[in-house]
């Protein structure tokens, strides 16, 4: 990887700096601890997604159909 951005290039040595690393090692933990995050946080996304789920098809049976609604030739009841 190339990169030509000097901002890049300032942020990872002032990273560096901070942690005493070498701006490599700066970048390659920065990019580590983001990716955990983004990671953890689609996890849960899809948990909460998955709870919504579980708890919609729990309610699925209390729905009313056309049949409770309308008659035969589809007037209301």
């Amino acid at each position: 990887m190339n990169i030509k951005d000097p901002r890049v290039h300032e942020l990872a040595r002032e990273l560096a700096a901070i942690r005493g690393s070498s701006a490599t090692a700066a970048v390659r933990q920065a990019l580590e601890e983001t990716l955990g995050r983004e990671r953890r946080e689609g996890a849960r996304l899809a948990d909460a997604v998955g709870e919504l789920q579980e708890r919609a098809s729990k309610t699925m049976g209390e729905w009313i159909d056309e049949a409770s609604l309308y008659d035969e030739v589809g007037l209301p009841k």
